[in-house]
């Protein structure tokens, strides 16, 4: 149900619309009236733009235990087994749900088409043409309109979390958020006996991105000003295959290109991924990023190249239809020629503490999908695996929050208006530009691919004077889209930064010039909020 109109009371809020949002709400009862925050339009974010496919066991000849060993494998030994392995074995019948919700996945000769991509064994991605995640969101939200007690809001984005402890009362829970809602300018309460963040995650932290312009982190910075722990924020995914292109913005050539026999080039039409891993073009993510970056450098070239030409111009039109067009519209024929591309931030590994049922150390609070920490991903997430995540974390929450409130019906209580009475129209917006701009640049040179103590260190430093100017401007200004996005940003980057600076070894996504080997010990990189409470409603989460 589209709605416009005033907020009032919820037994749900979800803040985010994306894979992991529409499907909690959709697998809650229909007794439930829930609330569903979109911060922009429904179809901006990083779900819509999700290319690839979803992981699965869905073949005869392929295992439960084999997905989960790619899995282990590309998490450099830092995933939690328990959490793979739930996960995991849930996806067929996340699959299941998805087809029978009414995903159009591709067939062919009657059977539904499995790719195969960097770090798998099997072929084992179903996927809706190249354009997979659009199929998913579509269908969520056609299913989502039709529910008379799921009330969906764009253009909301949300401020802040309400908590009890912050309103000086006993018993710390998530009641709530602050929302600034974009069609009227104005602040709005929204109450809500549970609250849900599926925000996505941060990847516009970094100048070059294949997300789009919501992945600002907005769920994390929330859930840390609101005392929850966050972990392994360092371990930052760059997608080996953004389209290199001035006039295409943050699209992405996906991994499936090269799961069906896409060829890695140097601008002299050499091949280079042999001498980087024997598995070549199908090796993980974080060693085809660094392998492209490093011969990047090593021959000043702005790009190398990602060729399938040699495939048929039948095949490759219908497979990657998507991909097709937008390299046409750009004057490159992929048919008959490779095509640029270069490393982008992608995928946020790392996130808010969260247990198998998305139960946050708040009470009340859940997390779930990029915005999450279950322990999946360790050290650089499986291609693929993240939309499964997300629909399998949707579904546990979703049972979780429907035990819940047929145990209790909590009295919510009362919470003050957003006072805007000591603040001011800006008239100073080139601020956050220019602050937008100087956080992304020094995240992308100091924390990006490669890194060493003296970048992080630098960019510590940034940071911490970052952090000082945007929260005096948040303490004089109205607030807008741009500042709370620069806000959460700025906060999720010092996290990243924070967490990098703390390991000691090069691990999985995280790779540092001073420590180029991996430690023998396995740790997460567990930060705590200086308000986090102990030990009150810590829940059982990965911290090893």
């Amino acid at each position: 149900m589209m709605t416009q109109g005033t907020p009032s009371d919820f037994d749900v809020l979800v803040i985010g619309s994306g894979a992991a949002g529409l499907s909690l709400a959709l697998n809650l009862p229909t007794h439930l009236s829930i609330a569903v925050l979109s911060k922009a339009e429904y179809a901006s974010g990083s779900t819509w733009m999700a290319q690839g496919g979803i992981a699965a066991v869905l073949d005869e000849t392929d295992t439960p235990d084999e997905h989960i060993q790619d899995t282990l494998v590309a998490g450099a030994k830092l995933s939690r087994p328990e959490a793979v392995r739930q996960i995991i074995q849930s996806g067929p019948d996340s699959i299941r749900w998805l087809i029978e919700m009414g995903v159009p996945f591709t067939r062919e000769n009657g059977e539904y088409h499995l790719t195969k991509e960097g770090g798998h064994s099997h072929r084992r991605i179903i996927h809706a043409a190249d354009a997979t995640g659009r199929a998913v969101h579509e269908t969520l939200m056609e299913q989502a309109t039709s529910r008379e007690n799921i009330h969906l809001f764009d253009q909301h984005i949300a401020i802040d979390l309400i908590t009890r402890r912050k309103l000086k009362l006993s018993h710390n829970r998530c009641v709530g958020a602050y929302v600034l809602n974009n069609y009227t300018g104005h602040v709005e309460v929204f109450r809500a006996q549970s609250v849900v963040l599926a925000t996505g995650g941060a990847a516009k932290a970094y100048l070059y991105t294949s997300n789009s312009d919501g992945s600002t982190g907005d769920g994390i910075a929330m859930a840390w000003r609101a005392g929850c722990r966050v972990a392994n924020m360092e371990f930052n995914q760059f997608h080996p295959t953004c389209l290199y292109h001035p006039q295409a913005k943050s699209f992405l050539i996906s991994e499936a290109v090269r799961g069906e026999g896409g060829k890695l080039l140097l601008p002299d039409g050499s091949r280079f991924m042999h001498r980087f891993d024997e598995r070549e073009e199908l090796a993980p993510r974080d060693i085809v990023a660094r392998a492209i970056d490093h011969e990047m450098k090593r021959l000043g070239c702005d790009s190398v190249f990602l060729d399938i030409s040699h495939r048929s111009e039948a095949f490759i039109q219908s497979h990657f239809p998507t991909i097709y067009q937008r390299c046409l519209e750009l004057g490159i024929d992929m048919t008959r020629d490779p095509i640029p591309v270069v490393p982008a931030a992608h995928y946020t590994c790392g996130g808010v503490i969260s247990d198998e049922n998305g139960r946050t150390d708040l009470e009340g609070l859940y997390a779930i999908g990029e915005t999450a920490f279950t322990g999946l991903h360790g050290a650089n997430r499986l291609a693929s695996n993240s939309l499964l995540e997300c629909i399998v974390l949707g579904c546990n929450a979703a049972q979780s929050i429907t035990r819940c409130h047929d145990q209790e019906k909590l009295e919510l209580p009362e919470i003050p208006n957003w006072d805007e009475s000591l603040v001011t129209d800006s008239d100073e917006d080139v601020i956050i530009s220019h602050n937008w701009d100087e956080l992304r640049r020094f995240m992308w040179d100091y924390v990006g691919i490669v890194r060493t103590t003296k970048r992080l260190q630098r960019a510590q430093h940034r940071i911490e004077l970052l952090l000082q100017e945007i929260a005096e401007y948040y303490s004089n200004y109205r607030v807008s889209s741009d500042l709370i996005e620069l806000r959460n940003l700025a906060t999720v980057a010092a996290l990243i930064i924070r967490s990098a600076i703390n390991r000691k070894e090069s691990r999985g996504l995280h790779y540092t010039l001073d420590y180029p080997s991996q430690a023998a010990e396995r740790m997460d990189t567990i930060l705590t909020p200086p308000n986090f409470l102990w030990p009150d409603a810590v829940r059982e989460g990965p911290t090893s």
